[in-house]
């Protein structure tokens, strides 16, 4: 066999044997990829019912109802669309609402979401990327200003 024909073989084996195992990799961590959405990408993705993903917004001020000692619901919205978070649990000590919050959970319904865990921000400049950017473009947040909602 030529010298040249042996290169490409191997190059070929090492080529399959890497997607192989990408593959298995990528499968066996399918379970443990959470997607994020905004509020509004939620609305128009429409998740099958029992996905698992985080939901990232403003807590919509006057949407806090304490539901018993340690239920509670509330609002998140991106100021366009808004979902219904149930959370049943400690909340963190700077969740409030008008401020900045990441809930990770399942999708219960067409606007509702279950919540096991649920992160607040004091402010939204340590929001996630995609939800501060989706704000600066609606004209709604800008660095190192408060937003429309806090104010």
């Amino acid at each position: 066999m030529a010298r040249k024909k042996r290169r490409l073989l191997l190059i070929g084996a090492a080529g399959i044997t890497l997607a192989i195992a990408m593959s298995l990799v990528l499968f066996a961590l399918r379970d443990s990829i959470v997607f994020f959405y905004g509020p509004t990408e939620m609305a128009e993705k429409a998740p099958p019912l029992g996905t698992r993903l985080r939901i990232g917004g403003l807590v919509e001020q006057g949407s806090l109802i304490h539901e018993g000692s340690s239920t509670v619901t509330f609002a998140v919205t991106d100021l366009k669309q808004h979902i219904k978070v149930i959370y049943t649990g400690l909340l963190p000590d700077l969740f409030r609402e008008g401020q900045g919050v990441v809930a990770e959970g399942t999708v219960e319904g067409p606007n509702l979401f279950h919540a096991d865990t649920v992160l607040a921000k004091h402010d939204e400049r340590y929001m996630p990327k995609d939800v501060a950017d989706r704000l600066k473009r609606q004209g709604i947040w800008r660095d190192g200003e408060k937003s429309a909602q806090t104010q």
